[in-house]
């Protein structure tokens, strides 16, 4: 009796085999390139708050106004492509319902357009194509993928510098839980501004330079471990005027100890981040794991199947006998 090996257990065999190492491809291979930050992004987040903010009309500081702070975010993919990088767009208005609705973003309270570059795998700022201002840090607008329990340099635009946030445990935003960091931004000088001397108390002088000083009450950020997205923002910002050399504040430009998502802005950002982890998780543990337990079945039973084969009964070899007449060969 003979073994033969069926093409059904070469078949199991050599897709097993297959499967065990498409596995690891997936899990090192394929999901780091798959986490990489967008380059068509279009994104508007809206934070909404009370505060006390400075009335240009009145020339003073009027309190308990809302406040809505919106932050677009619009990718530039002709540049993204010229320079492999994320070039992402900026623009960040503050209003009052004063300046709500308006037709165009340049009639807000505040208005601030900026460029954020960034390194699509590791999100860290990449300085060329236009970036303005210098952006530094670990972070901004969202945390690097696959975030860590461990302080994180988050750029704050308003400071012009970076701020140290703080893990502090795990939070629920709309049902879905996320890394909680804090921290705050103690009173800081960031620039001058020409006003009439009666805003800083100097109303002897009809034009003073100014000092503009900045601090946050706190910031608050609720991230997505596996995407770095921001599913839930809430901030403090306080700014104000001091007279040239002022040891204490003049004028209130701006004044809130809590502007926050929107309830509508947080389950957006709930519904991407779920979306785009989901897609991270199947490529980096469900498929390989999928594939390797497969695979490891498939090769294991196709073995056994080609060790054991199909036995067969050995055919017999005619032979030669002296009566057996031989050919002759005739011209």
């Amino acid at each position: 009796m003979r073994r033969t090996t069926s093409p059904f257990s070469l078949v199991l065999l050599g897709l097993g085999t297959f499967l065990l190492v498409l596995a690891p491809l997936l899990a090192w291979y394929v999901q780091p390139r798959a986490a990489v930050n967008p380059i068509d992004i279009d994104t508007t987040a809206v934070y909404t708050g009370r505060g006390s903010v400075f009335d240009t009309d009145r020339i003073e500081t009027v309190p308990d106004r809302k406040i809505t702070v919106t932050q677009r975010v619009r990718g530039n993919v002709e540049d993204s492509e010229r320079s492999g990088r994320a070039v992402w767009d900026v623009i960040t208005t503050v209003d009052t319902d004063k300046s709500l609705p308006a037709a165009d973003p340049h009639d807000a309270l505040d208005f601030t357009p900026h460029r954020w570059v960034m390194d699509r795998k590791t999100t860290r700022p990449v300085h060329c194509c236009g970036e303005k201002p210098y952006i530094e840090g670990e972070a901004y607008l969202k945390f690097p993928f696959d975030v860590q329990k461990r302080s994180y340099q988050w750029w704050d635009n308003t400071l012009g510098d970076t701020v140290v946030l703080r893990y502090r445990g795990t939070e629920k935003v709309q049902g879905y839980t996320g890394y909680k960091f804090t921290g705050s931004v103690p009173p800081t000088r960031t620039g001058t501004r020409m006003v009439p001397g009666s805003i800083v108390d100097q109303p002897n002088r009809p034009q003073v330079l100014a000092e503009e000083w900045y601090s946050n009450h706190g910031f608050e950020l609720v991230v997505d471990q596996a995407t770095g997205r921001v599913i839930y923002a809430q901030t403090g910002p306080r700014r104000t005027l001091r007279a040239p050399g002022g040891k204490k504040d003049a004028a209130v430009l701006l004044d809130s100890p809590k502007v926050s998502f929107t309830t509508a802005t947080q389950k957006e950002a709930v519904r991407q981040a779920k979306r785009d982890s989901g897609q991270l998780r199947l490529v980096g543990e469900t498929l390989p794991i999928g594939a390797a337990v497969t695979g490891f079945v498939l090769a294991v039973v196709g073995g056994v199947l080609v060790a054991r084969g199909r036995k067969e009964p050995e055919q017999p070899v005619p032979s030669e006998t002296p009566d057996t007449p031989q050919p002759t060969l005739t011209m």
